[in-house]
């Protein structure tokens, strides 16, 4: 029976991959710290499958992270600190969470004798900074980091793209794995320099690294009582306390929606097929959603009379465009994705009446007023 470990494995992402590992036949080992900002108490959740060998400790911990990696033979590297906005003020915990215990997972592989077939890294979307645009006259260009100052005038034109080079407004289009990554927060590029190192020593001992940057992955489990996770669990954790959703900017910005299932499958795929080793992947849908359609299609889906909060007010860190490219993937590993973002947010709303939603937003939103983010 071939082994597996998942660091981070008691959270959203990574105890859904548990479930179908361990029904493919697969010896799961969990290894995560409880983290009081998504596991409340820092207890296990009972969701976590009782067929895991579950362990209670830190990626930055060294020996333990050692002692517990180097019987398996492939592991995936789910531990992460996450958030943008609170990247931005929290920089030593998610620098010696993200960077430094992915340093040691790599020192370990290094250093240690292990049985590791493959590495399975969970990169990030936020990597890319901007998605790719195309302006009619000028061609495809990287859109630069925004700096949108309090007192500039919100005409709707004023939040979009526009070409570097005639200042005409640009067309957001599909980008590709071989986009420039111009990371615009602390998070994106902890998740940036975690890829490179890990292709980088893995390509150099000769261990297969295989780096999935997911995009906006949503679904049951992800915690509705975590104001610094998925904009999907933010807005539903807001619905069901009867506030309405929050939305930065004019609500118009895209975002690329997948379904936690679907992540789990270009997982498995990643870890099964030799095609993957080495290479780099775009994990998402492919379909840009508006923010504000995403917030219109949950109230709608609730029942509920909301009507959305549109601030106008640009939050440093965030982009206006980014979906992906799927090409690569769907070519070399064949995947496709099964469920479609009104079908899967019905299923996250069902599974959100049976869960306790603590809406922490306002405490957020003050945190990052009160450091100038906003």
């Amino acid at each position: 029976m071939k082994r597996v470990l998942i660091t981070g494995g008691a959270g959203f992402i990574g105890s859904h991959l548990c479930d179908t590992l361990i029904e493919k036949g697969y010896k799961v080992t969990v290894f995560d710290s409880l983290d009081r900002q998504v596991h409340p108490g820092g207890k296990i959740p009972d969701y976590l499958n009782k067929k895991a060998n579950f362990v209670k400790g830190d990626v930055r911990n060294y020996n333990k992270f050692k002692d517990v990696l180097v019987s398996n033979d492939y592991i995936f590297h789910f531990a992460a600190s996450v958030g943008v906005g609170q990247s931005q003020y929290k920089i030593s915990k998610y620098v010696d969470t993200n960077i430094s215990g992915t340093a040691n997972l790599l020192d370990i592989l290094v250093n240690a004798r292990h049985k590791i077939k493959k590495v399975i890294i969970a990169a990030s979307m936020s990597s890319y900074g901007e998605g790719m645009s195309k302006c009619e006259k000028c061609g495809v260009f990287k859109p630069e980091l925004r700096n949108i100052s309090e007192n500039e005038i919100k005409e709707p034109e004023s939040w979009e793209i526009k070409c570097p080079e005639c200042e005409n407004l640009a067309v957001p289009i599909p980008t590709d794995e071989i986009s420039p990554l111009k990371a615009n927060s602390i998070y994106a590029i902890t998740k940036k320099e975690q890829e490179e190192m890990s292709m980088l020593i893995g390509k150099t001992y000769g261990i297969p690294v295989v780096s999935l940057r997911f995009f906006n992955v949503f679904g049951p489990r992800q915690s509705l009582s975590n104001p610094y996770t998925g904009v999907t669990a933010i807005f539903l954790s807001r619905i069901k306390n009867n506030n309405p959703p929050v939305i930065f900017e004019d609500g118009l910005q895209t975002r690329d929606f997948i379904w936690v299932g679907d992540v789990v499958k270009a997982n498995i795929l990643a870890m099964e097929s030799e095609k993957a080793n080495y290479e780099i992947f775009n994990v998402g849908s492919g379909k840009p959603v508006s923010i504000l359609e995403i917030a219109k299609l949950l109230i709608e889906l609730s029942g509920k009379s909301i009507e959305p909060v549109v601030t106008y007010k640009f939050r440093k860190g965030d982009v206006r465009h980014c979906f992906e490219d799927s090409k690569k993937i769907r070519r070399l590993l064949g995947f496709k994705i099964d469920i479609s973002l009104e079908k899967g947010l019905a299923m996250l709303l069902n599974w959100g009446k049976q869960v306790e939603a603590r809406d922490g937003f306002e405490k957020a939103l003050t945190e990052l007023k009160g450091k100038k983010l906003v």
